[in-house]
């Protein structure tokens, strides 16, 4: 674990899609990856940050993506799965936990972006196992009170972490 004289390690993990569509639900406005970076960054050392994200051949995702990348991201992309019955499949919730799992006991900050409640196990048992803080930011009224009850803190995201 970190020691005072040394800035804290922090990782970060973005549920791209939950982040797009509970603030675009919301507040009709997306979240500002930079905004939130420059915050991040401030509190310490920023040693991973992923943003996991369905792979789709339009220009604004292409765009988007190169934005994520020159911000700082490492923008892991899944296929997008069109269903025969026309629904869609692009859940990282699996690799976003393996990736949590694996980085947190090099951290002392784990950053979630994310409403989702099944990732609520996930942060108790690594502030179990690893003794690490964890940070979620969700848009209020679409984050699961599970989550929220399991972070060491949460962050609801308003209009200054918002374009």
């Amino acid at each position: 674990m970190q020691n005072s004289s040394t800035s804290p390690k922090i990782a970060i993990f973005v549920d791209v899609q939950n982040i797009y569509y509970t603030t675009r639900d919301t507040f009709q406005q997306q979240f500002n990856y930079r905004a939130f970076w420059q915050e991040i960054s401030q509190q310490g050392e920023i040693v991973l940050a992923n943003a996991y994200a369905i792979q789709r051949s339009d220009d604004q995702q292409h765009k988007f993506q190169k934005a994520l990348k020159h911000i700082g991201f490492d923008v892991k992309l899944k296929p997008f799965i069109q269903r025969r019955d026309g629904s869609a499949k692009g859940d990282w919730d699996v690799g976003i936990a393996v990736d949590v799992m694996e980085m947190a006991p090099e951290v002392d900050i784990v950053i979630l972006l994310s409403g989702d409640g099944d990732f609520d196990l996930l942060l108790r048992k690594i502030m179990q196992r690893d003794g690490v803080k964890t940070h979620v930011y969700g848009v209020t009224a679409l984050t699961a009170q599970s989550l929220i009850n399991a972070a060491s803190e949460f962050f609801p995201i308003d209009r200054k972490l918002l374009l």
